[in-house]
């Protein structure tokens, strides 16, 4: 049997546990106060160190990774006679890239040449007559003055009532032949001379041989078109209208080429987000084919109207029954960085925008 505990624990009394709850109420009142006072403080804080102190950014979903594509078309009609590239092929500036028959500009360069052949021949022989006329007009002139000599004695003869008005009229008749003989063939030669002339436009080159040598010029000019190139770095796209033997038309798209260096992202942001944005603020972005990867950007230019001004059909809000819809405006992302994946034309992509605080 146990034996009793000599010191059996002492009962509290009733004024101790008075005591005790007094002293415990006055510190529950100073915690409630404290967190009535620090509570209110504390989100106020939050608030303002939210509002302040954290970066503000803008974000958007609706984005898309642009290129410059440059079409290209054929300058002269004819048929392709070969295709140089294949699709999605990197190509440089110059190199070629589709050829178009020659045949018919070849033709055109030798009616050419033969218009100037036949242009310098008639120069020649202008020049020939100009200076046969000349001679004539000699002869003409001494025949004129053998007329009037003959004039002159006919007519001492009949001043002295030895010649009749029959001889003295074919002697005036004579001199009147022999003046209009020379007035026609000086204006023979002023015409030759005058077709032999230049004109200010190309001074010391006949007209004649100056137009068709403009011919000719056109038709090698044609010929140097039949070989269509590249005219800027880039990847080839949309070549199925590219086939040996399809009619080229001019200015008929055939072939398109993706300019490399020109990527850029085109981001569609709420109207309301555009009123801290400007250019040259930091940008990021992600592109939703490429998830983890991030490129850094710039804000490069904001557009000059929204999305919906520029379409087809603008909205025609005249009426009284309209919607107000928040509009897009787009922003033009400059990429700072070399991207690691290819930046394909259309890409969708996430662009956050740091505004400042």
């Amino acid at each position: 049997m146990a034996e009793a505990d000599p010191f059996p624990p002492a009962e509290a009394s009733s004024d101790q546990i008075g005591s005790s709850d007094r002293d415990a109420a006055p510190k529950s009142r100073r915690s409630r106060t404290v967190l009535m006072i620090l509570g209110p403080l504390l989100a106020l804080g939050g608030g303002l160190w939210y509002w302040f102190g954290q970066p503000g950014v803008v974000e958007t979903d609706n984005a898309y990774i642009k290129q410059d594509i440059v079409s290209v078309a054929g300058e002269v009609s004819g048929l392709i006679t070969s295709v140089n590239v294949r699709e999605s092929q990197h190509v440089k500036a110059g190199d070629v890239l589709f050829t178009i028959d020659p045949s018919t500009f070849n033709a055109t360069i030798r009616q050419a040449d033969a218009q100037i052949a036949t242009a310098q021949a008639r120069v020649t022989a202008l020049a020939a007559d100009v200076a046969a006329k000349a001679a004539d007009v000699a002869a003409a002139k001494d025949d004129l003055a053998l007329a009037e000599a003959n004039y002159s004695r006919e007519k001492a003869l009949m001043d002295k009532g030895f010649n009749t008005r029959a001889r003295m009229d074919a002697a005036g008749h004579a001199v009147a032949v022999a003046r209009d003989r020379i007035v026609a063939i000086e204006a023979s030669v002023a015409q030759a001379r005058a077709e032999l002339a230049s004109g200010a436009q190309v001074p010391g080159v006949n007209p004649a041989i100056a137009a068709a040598q403009a011919n000719r010029a056109k038709a090698s000019l044609d010929v140097d078109r039949t070989v269509v190139r590249a005219p800027a770095d880039g990847v080839v796209t949309q070549i199925t209208r590219l086939q040996v033997g399809q009619m080229v038309f001019p200015g008929a798209p055939l072939v398109s080429i993706v300019r490399d260096g020109s990527a850029r992202v085109e981001a569609n942001f709420k109207e309301t987000d555009l009123n801290h944005m400007r250019p040259g603020q930091r940008a990021e972005i992600e592109i939703d084919a490429y998830p983890g990867m991030k490129l850094k950007g710039h804000v490069e230019s904001i557009g000059a109207g929204t999305g919906s001004e520029f379409s087809m059909l603008p909205a025609q809000n005249a009426t009284g029954n309209w919607v107000k819809v928040i509009q897009r405006v787009p922003v033009r992302i400059a990429i700072d960085e070399k991207s690691q994946r290819p930046l394909i034309s259309g890409l969708s992509s996430d662009v956050t925008v740091h505004v400042g605080k």
